[in-house]
């Protein structure tokens, strides 16, 4: 944890966005909320769609997985940041577009990617805790249900706000510290009722290991969503150049790629490339089903992963930590439909209290946006997002 925390000290030695060069980039920060215009903008629900997508879908095929036979956590890591190769094509259809106007006058040859090299090496390290995190998610999923895991990772609303607050300055309100305490209360009940949904064939000290586990990775991608936040304010802050979506798409890519090679090396490591072929032999759904499982995933990561870096980019660590805490009910639905989990009154008093502190957050930044509308306006130079 220290040696994480000297990383994020080391990618905030770049001073953090301030309000003169918020200004300057057209986005106004008020108490950590971004105007109207940008929760407007249509790319913002493109992003919502895909987190959508990601955090339906994706715990349900890593689960899948286990539940049928698999066994490889780390392969399971793997797969949450392997489809990082399908960032290409919008990179390439965007290079494409900018090449077309370069040769319409323009004497310099269109740049193929447009990151700095802090802004690499920045991308570079998130990638290596993003990794570490997936390990940890996919270790507690192979031994906890999926609604246990979903409310679990919920928490890490709690964990962003108050990285946020390390990283970024996000300002906590009173309606924020109350959204913290539930998810936190959430948590707590269902660690006094640890083992009481226990999988079959899931001893004690793996299900606890897996509840451990659980809460680490939400308490590491706390940290990652802030840091996330804190990169791109820097490279606003240290280009002259608008920063686009073209450009959170290839730090999406950066992150995603160092992220599968961390879990490659585990891979070899831990001899998980050998024992594939015969896991897919044994596996419940037969050699097809196990292969399509694993694209399936791989693909689904993928649509969260790009969604929560474009909600990020578009809003903040804050708001994207939200949308993935309201999100817990519709895992929590298809989990019971899919998988047959029980839901019992602890698992319902707290998934309520998370929903309680999702509505208490939003419900503060609704009263904060509206105080926000009582300031005089300000003239703002609109970002170019392109393609």
């Amino acid at each position: 944890m220290i040696y994480i925390r000297n990383l994020i000290w080391n990618l905030s030695t770049y001073s953090t966005e301030t309000p003169a060069q918020a200004q300057a980039q057209g986005t106004t920060h008020v108490a950590g909320t971004t105007t109207t215009r940008t929760l407007r903008n249509p790319l913002l629900v493109v992003n919502f769609v895909l987190m959508v997508v990601g955090s339906a879908g994706g715990p349900l095929f890593l689960r899948a997985y286990f539940l049928h036979g698999g066994a490889r956590k780390w392969l399971s890591a793997l797969l949450q940041t392997a489809g990082f190769p399908l960032l290409l094509v919008p990179l390439c259809v965007s290079f494409s577009r900018r090449r077309r106007r370069r040769d319409d006058g323009a004497p310099a040859k269109a740049p193929f990617f447009l990151m700095t090299p802090r802004l690499l090496a920045a991308s570079a390290a998130i990638g290596l805790m993003t990794g570490l995190d997936d390990l940890l998610y996919a270790y507690g999923l192979a031994y906890l249900p999926v609604s246990t895991s979903s409310i679990l990772i919920s928490t890490q609303l709690a964990f962003t706000a108050a990285f946020a607050l390390l990283l970024v300055r996000q300002r906590f309100t009173a309606f924020s510290v109350n959204a913290v305490a539930l998810l936190s209360a959430g948590a707590a009940m269902l660690g006094m009722n640890a083992g009481g949904d226990r999988p079959a064939g899931v001893s004690p000290a793996q299900y606890g290991a897996g509840f451990a586990m659980t809460l680490g990775a939400a308490a590491l991608y706390g940290l990652l969503l802030p840091a996330m936040e804190l990169s791109q304010a820097q490279a606003r802050a240290g280009t002259a150049a608008a920063v686009t979506y073209t450009l959170v798409i290839e730090m999406q890519l950066v992150i995603g790629l160092t992220a599968t090679v961390f879990s490659a090396v585990g891979m070899l490591a831990n001899h998980d490339l050998h024992a594939i072929p015969g896991e897919a032999r044994e596996f419940d759904l037969g050699r097809s089903g196990y292969y399509l499982l694993l694209a399936g995933s791989a693909a689904t990561y993928q649509c969260f992963f790009l969604g929560t870096i474009g909600a990020v980019f578009f809003g903040s660590a804050l708001l994207a930590g939200v949308v993935m805490t309201v999100l817990i009910p519709v895992t929590e639905v298809l989990a019971v439909v899919f998988f047959h989990e029980p839901f019992n009154g602890t698992k319902g008093v707290a998934l309520a209290l998370s929903l309680w502190g999702f509505v208490s957050y939003f419900y503060g930044e609704v009263q904060t946006s509206k105080a926000h509308h009582h300031l005089p306006d300000k003239p703002t130079n609109v970002e170019r997002l392109d393609p």
